[in-house]
């Protein structure tokens, strides 16, 4: 990151800011108003602005300390809102959201130790951005999934991300963890 890395406002991080505004969004339309469509619908608003914010963050050369903090945090927060909405309507079992939690949970004291020990944070792995990808499309699949043909067909799908990301997930928390405690991980 440049010397503006500190500036706070920026394109990109009024983006993530208006993701993070998608989460009680989010909530209150599938879980007050049962609407899976419009729920469905900021999710895609939010998974595209989580795409977006980063790469114009790059492209504007306004890439910073901020934003790269408070990005995998919204991404966690969809992800925990998702989930748990997605385990209250019983769509998925609660055993999913407890390895999640546990998982970041983990990774919060991985980090902590990381910092204390180097003074830095993880920097992402593409395997990481994998784990997010497949759980950020697997919900939003879910989320639409149900007993019709194409309810069908997103059951299915959402089921196969949920798998793939929750694998990766798992792994990279392994990766993630050798690079805390031996500190060889370098943002593969």
């Amino acid at each position: 990151m440049s010397e503006s890395s500190n500036r706070i406002v920026t394109l990109p991080n009024g983006l993530t800011l208006l993701r993070a505004f998608g989460i009680p969004l989010f909530l209150w339309l599938y879980l007050s108003e049962h609407q899976r469509g419009w729920a469905f619908v900021v999710l895609a608003i939010g998974a595209a602005t989580d795409y977006f914010d980063g790469k114009l963050a790059r492209a504007l050369n306004q890439e910073s300390n901020l934003g790269a903090m408070m990005d995998p945090t919204i991404d966690r927060a969809y992800i925990a809102a998702t989930v748990i909405a997605l385990a209250v309507e019983k769509v998925i079992p609660w055993w999913v959201v407890a390895i999640l939690v546990l998982r970041d949970l983990w990774m919060a004291l991985m980090l902590a130790i990381k910092k204390s020990r180097s003074g830095e944070v993880f920097q992402v792995t593409y395997l990481g951005k994998a784990a997010t990808f497949c759980l950020l499309y697997a919900f939003p699949f879910l989320l639409l999934s149900g007993d019709s043909g194409a309810e069908k067909l997103f059951h299915i799908a959402g089921w196969a991300f949920v798998l793939w990301g929750v694998g990766l997930y798992l792994f990279t928390a392994l990766q993630y963890s050798s690079d805390a405690l031996t500190n060889k991980l370098k943002g593969s």
